[in-house]
């Protein structure tokens, strides 16, 4: 079977009377598009809450063979450093904790964590630096000789991690391997993202309201003051939203080493997250959960478009209608570019989409995983 480049994934997901995603103000992020004003979901938003998704059964991290990562300005400090502690004198550690900083962080790391980039690093790679601080601690008598030490060790430090990283099928994790990864420090660790997120956006014009609300205190009587104790407001958005994303399966594969297995449960995985998996602001207050109302999964080799397209004129706020611009435009499409991709989707609502065969979340995610070669065991 030939792997096709690329596995686009057009969605869309209704959310009533919440704040998915806020700015630096505390409103709802938007953006203008088609001389109207949208709700919007950023892609980071997205990625974070498809990443950190733990608890579901299909989050990524119980996937056989996933490698966990962590994004921190504290990766050294407390994955490398805390544990010697107790082990080695406070002398030797504080000499070597620097070096240790500079050498994954770059020259002024040892100023302070403000100083460091927010790094992801994979649990192979942070597993091999501390095994590597342990030798550099053991082998110190004193301060003295641990300065020495750690400095020779520095010289060599990204030859052998690059050697690490090129033995690991996911020296990086999985997070690296998906969402890509940037090391100012040492360009050679940067990963190329496959997966290409857009930002969500409302196929119709903004709908939103400012929702006063208050915090009674309960012990007032009436005789002091039974009134509100806090009073606030909070901005409330509703919208049927419009998701892209694309997978580079040959760049997902590379990333996994080449483990096809893998790639395909991944595939499998992410399927049912976009799906199912909402972001969580206001999760207390407003609780949105939302599956997708349709899903549209294409797969083939030419350059992705997205189908942003059939919103530029706002639609109505119904489902059925964003359905039947979708499908109207991927028509038009079809018809000016053939471009041949093979299809399939879900859909909530009797609007078809006559390229495509409907099917179920459990259909469209086994389709999708078996475009990287393998399909995963059931």
């Amino acid at each position: 079977m030939t792997t096709p480049r690329f596995l686009q994934i057009h969605t869309l997901h209704s959310y009533t009377a919440a704040l998915l995603n806020r700015d630096d103000s505390g409103l709802a992020k938007r953006i203008p598009y088609g001389g109207a004003m949208r709700t919007r979901i950023s892609s980071q938003c997205l990625k974070r809450h498809w990443r950190m998704a733990d608890h579901d059964p299909h989050s990524l991290h119980r996937i056989d063979g996933a490698e966990l990562a962590y994004r921190s300005r504290e990766l050294v400090t407390k994955k490398v450093i805390e544990p010697l502690k107790g082990k080695y004198s406070d002398d030797i550690i504080n000499t070597l904790e620097p070096e240790l900083q500079k050498a994954v962080y770059g020259e002024k790391a040892d100023k302070g964590k403000q100083s460091r980039q927010t790094l992801l690093f994979g649990a192979p790679e942070i597993a091999w630096l501390a095994r590597e601080a342990e030798t550099l601690a053991a082998e110190a008598t004193d301060a003295a000789s641990a300065k020495e030490t750690v400095a020779n060790w520095a010289k060599s430090f990204k030859k052998n991690i690059e050697v690490l990283r090129e033995n690991a099928v996911l020296p990086g994790g999985l997070t690296a391997a998906l969402f890509g990864r940037m090391v100012t420090s040492d360009p050679a660790a940067n990963i190329d993202a496959p997966l290409h997120v857009a930002h969500a956006f409302t196929v119709h014009a903004e709908e939103a309201e400012g929702d006063y609300f208050v915090a009674v205190d309960d012990l007032k009587t009436d005789a002091e003051d039974s009134g509100a104790d806090t009073i606030q407001e909070t901005e409330l958005t509703s919208g049927l939203f419009y998701g892209y994303v694309v997978v580079d399966l040959p760049g997902l594969i590379s990333n996994c080493g080449g483990d096809r297995s893998l790639v395909s449960r991944v595939v499998h995985n992410l399927v049912y997250l976009i799906a199912e998996v909402s972001p969580g602001a206001k999760l207390g207050s407003t609780a949105p959960y939302g599956r997708a109302d349709l899903m549209l999964i294409e797969v083939g080799d030419r350059q992705p478009r997205s189908l942003a397209g059939a919103f530029r004129k706002p639609a109505e706020p119904k489902l059925e209608d964003a359905a039947s611009r979708l499908s109207s435009h991927l028509a038009r499409l079809d018809d000016a570019y053939a471009t041949g991709e093979a299809r399939l989707y879900l859909s909530l609502v009797d609007a078809p989409i006559e390229s495509a065969e409907k099917t179920s979340i459990e259909g469209l995610a086994e389709w999708a995983a078996q475009q990287a070669g393998e399909a995963p065991d059931a």
